[in-house]
């Protein structure tokens, strides 16, 4: 081979084949992905190194690729998945459907290549406990990593299981692209290549708050192959875009002011990435310093505005009481009086954020490729950025790597879209880890002060709360999350007397919004604490103060709702542990015992509307077009699984699409209702299919509806019914007393219908993992003088990696909610909302602390 110096280039065997790449790569996944469009190796934090994502195998060895220089390649041998031999492609494709050892995809072909690296080496007698050990450079977010392991044990002994052939309603069938998403061929939009395709670097703020007074783009601009650069100044239509409230700018202009360490100043696009962020930094940007405000408290109490274009700091207040509090509390036999602090947290979807937006050929309408978890919502705000009509804007869903939330609001979408509308031409804009840490929105820290009383027998008397959230700057939905913390703040547990107010703050900190639990996990944090410490006073177990106290029908609920028989699975799922339970402390663990209730749906009086359609195509493929974003979860495989049961068809016949050509979505992939209102809008699709007798090329259109419900805090309703659904769990955790580590974590779950088993347990078990993290280890806090983020990597998120996770055995239950389609309930938020309640218990066993404050094992973070 040819020398590299001499060359200007490095020569290696890539998948038995001589290649020769550009030696001015970063390192080689750059060399894979963007000149040799390998794209099996994913990025998901190039250059640190911490996903695993990039792994690939260099001269028999796995290696994460975004840390490996191109000299230890030079005269090498490079593996990718697209290398290995059909029959381990197949291998592993199988066992990673069968097992269900996949959810959003992102981090799998990573990890496939680790275990072909172990399997090559130890072949069957690769045990689980070497598998955990050695997948310890690989972060997955969705699956807890137990079906992971299921997957590569079963390669590893050659015991692949079969997979589910029948997609009845009920059945573990496949998940929906499963093989291709275990094998990277499914692509993301980071792997989409368009020929003449140009790249997108956004500028970032060097200050959370300051006067913008001038932006200099001249360096920038004269890079060799920089075509443009962008500013506020370029926006043909509206400045402003947001999901509830339009106070987000896409841009921060001169004269305008910053207001968290995510703004965007300027767009830079090149003819390939790494020109366009080598240019981004060349933007000198003049900024008037002012002084954060980080405090929320502070933030409440002072005149001083935080954000630009708003005028307080109080971005909303939910509130209610019922019952007559100062009575119930002067009846109490037991009062508990303790503030709970929540901290801020990362989603850590492994996929960053990336958009691709390609003009037509006319110049008159764009087509927009997003990962968004509302792409109807994408639509309408990037067609208000461009001033074009909604019409001339589609948006196609391509399914995301992870989400849980914090794909919501639009991070580069209105930015690629600006770009690709002013230069006629393809743009693709890719955040990089860091910048997609800065940018979008995390889960709510939260201050909650509860008081809460018991009589004689342990049963609650009232319960009194103030909390205040820090939802840094621009609204998100950070008002419904504190509106749905004060709505869940009683749990699941009967409440006579209640008076509840929590307040939202803007701050200059990272914004927060939607995530997964979306204030029922930080509001039950709080009253699993309380209910245990009452349950100490009064002389009873965790167990029997729950069962004493939980929710019936007909029973008032919180707000005052009064509860339907839907709320049965409250109790049906904590006497599913209480065998369990007894069985644990007997043997001498500590034991702490969560138990949960999360609505499903917005709720809140918003009127909810969903649509699906059904084509069957000349071909005979059948097209099942919904308006929700698969984003791991299965939203596709349940709207498959309907339609192949409600019309008798071969589920392979089917493919799923999203996207805005029709007008099928309202709102957001959240509040746990894909499963709910997807299923019912298909169903109701395949009905009308059915009476027109199933015609060719037609779209037959369902609706599913709910409006029927009341914003919590209406004068004058005194039973208000705040949600239509809940879904409800059960968590026991069960810990050694000597070294207080987590030993085993049992769940029980009503989920009413489990319309596929498989990934109802999947995504039990990634709950319960990110649930375990949030209780323990995870935390994102910012710097009180700056309001920057002091985390930067994913390794410094804290997030648990497969050693660290103990045994999950999760138990579904099946109590159907009525007047919901097949008696859906939601499993995808309720799995992390007991957990941090229960590991709080099982603490306070083992080592005497009763802890108010997560992380609990976070450095300096003893209590009293």
């Amino acid at each position: 081979m040819e020398t590299v110096e001499a060359a200007g280039v490095v020569n290696f065997e890539l998948n038995g084949t001589p290649v020769s790449v550009r030696r001015t790569h970063p390192h080689l996944l750059s060399a894979l992905r963007d000149e040799l469009d390998v794209t099996s190796p994913k990025d998901g934090c190039s250059p640190s190194g911490q996903c695993g994502c990039c792994t690939v195998i260099v001269n028999g060895k796995a290696v994460v690729s975004c840390q490996t220089p191109l000299t230890k390649v030079a005269d090498g041998t490079v593996t990718t998945l697209e290398g290995f031999s059909e029959n381990e492609r197949q291998a592993f494709a199988d066992s990673f459907a069968a097992c269900g050892g996949l959810q959003c995809g992102f981090c799998i072909p990573g990890i496939v290549v680790r275990a072909k690296a172990l399997i090559d080496k130890k072949g069957a007698n690769l045990e689980r406990d070497d598998i955990k050990r050695h997948l310890g450079a690989h972060l997955c977010r969705c699956t807890g990593y137990v079906k992971i392991l299921d997957a590569i044990e079963a390669v590893a002994k050659g015991r692949i299981p079969e997979q589910a052939t029948s997609a009845e309603i009920g059945s573990r069938f496949t998940k929906y692209e499963a093989p291709a998403l275990a094998l990277g061929d499914r692509g993301y939009i980071d792997d989409i290549r368009i020929p003449g395709m140009l790249h997108a670097a956004l500028h970032l703020t060097k200050h959370t708050r300051a006067e913008v007074l001038g932006i200099d783009i001249s360096k920038a601009a004269s890079l060799p192959g920089v075509r443009a650069v962008f500013t506020a100044a370029d926006i043909p239509g509206e400045l402003l875009v947001g999901i509830i409230y339009k106070d987000w700018p896409v841009m921060i202009p001169v004269g305008g002011f910053t207001s968290y360490a995510g703004d965007v100043l300027a767009i830079v696009v090149a003819d390939d990435r790494l020109t366009a962020r080598q240019a981004s930094e060349l933007i000198d940007v003049t900024y008037r310093p002012l002084t954060p405000i980080t405090d929320p408290f502070a933030a409440i109490e002072t005149s001083e505005v935080a954000v630009w274009k708003t005028t307080d700091n109080v971005l909303s207040v939910s509130e209610y009481r019922r019952g007559d509090l100062e009575a119930a509390r002067a009846a109490s036999a037991h009062v508990v009086k303790e503030r709970f602090t929540t901290q801020r947290i990362e989603h850590a979807f492994l996929e960053p954020e990336s958009t691709l937006a390609v003009p037509n050929t006319e110049g008159n309408s764009i087509h927009v490729y997003s990962g968004g978890q509302g792409v109807w919502d994408d639509r309408n705000d990037i067609a208000r950025v461009l001033g074009i009509d909604n019409e001339q804007v589609t948006v196609e869903l391509v399914s995301n790597g992870g989400a849980f939330g914090g794909k919501e609001d639009m991070s580069n979408q209105a930015h690629a879209a600006l770009a690709a509308w002013l230069l006629q031409k393809p743009v693709r804009c890719t955040l990089s880890r860091e910048e997609s840490l800065l940018m979008h929105a995390k889960r709510h820290p939260i201050v909650m002060d509860y008081e809460a009383g018991c009589d004689l027998e342990g049963r609650l008397t009232y319960l009194h709360v103030r909390a205040v959230g820090d939802s840094g700057a621009y609204a998100s939905v950070g008002m419904k999350v504190l509106e749905r913390m004060a709505g869940h703040a009683s749990g699941p547990y009967h409440v006579p007397a209640i008076d509840v107010r929590a307040t939202a703050a803007r701050t200059n900190n990272p914004i927060c919004g939607a995530f997964r639990g979306f204030g029922a996990n930080q509001a039950q944090f709080a009253m699993e604490g309380v209910l245990d410490r009452l349950a100490e006073q009064a002389g009873l177990s965790g167990f029997e103060i729950r069962k004493r106290n939980v929710i019936k029908p007909n029973m008032v609920w919180g707000p005052g709702q009064i509860m339907d028989d839907g709320c049965l699975g409250a109790e049906l799922c904590l006497d599913e542990l209480r065998e369990e339970y007894d069985r644990a402390l007997a043997d001498g663990y500590a034991v702490g015992l969560g138990l949960g209730l999360k609505n499903s749906g917005l709720g809140n009086g918003f009127k909810e509307i969903t649509r699906a359609v059904v084509r069957f195509c000349q071909d005979g493929t059948v097209e099942v077009r919904h308006g929700w974003t698969e984003m791991g979860q299965g939203i596709h495989t349940v709207a498959l699984q309907v339609a192949s049961t409600e019309l008798g068809i071969d589920p392979a016949r089917i493919r799923v699409i999203v996207d805005t050509t029709r007008e099928l979505g309202l709102g957001q992939t959240t509040g746990s209702r894909g499963t709910l209102m997807g299923a019912g809008a298909v169903k109701a699709a395949c009905d009308t299919a059915k009476v027109a007798d199933c015609a060719i090329e037609v779209d037959h259109l369902g609706e599913y509806r709910v409006d029927w419900t009341t914003k919590l805090g209406e004068p004058g309703v005194t039973n208000p019914i705040i949600h239509s659904t809940f879904g409800y769990a059960a968590q026991l955790v069960i810990m050694n007393r000597e070294t207080a580590k987590i030993v085993k974590v049992v769940a029980a779950h009503d989920v009413g219908r489990a319309m596929n088993p498989q990934l109802c347990e999947g995504q039990i078990e990634g709950s319960v993992h990110m649930g375990l993290g949030y209780a323990l280890t995870e935390d994102f806090p910012s710097d009180p003088t700056t309001g920057f983020p002091l985390n930067n990597t994913l390794r410094s998120l804290g997030i648990l990696r497969a050693k660290d996770v103990p045994p999950i055995e999760v138990r579904i239950i099946e109590s159907p909610q009525p007047n919901s389609p097949y008696g859906i309930k939601g499993v995808g938020e309720i799995g992390l909302v007991p957990t941090a309640g229960a590991v709080a218990a099982a603490l306070r066993q083992a080592t005497g602390t009763w802890h108010h404050t997560l992380p609990m094992q976070r450095a300096g973070s003893d209590e009293d």
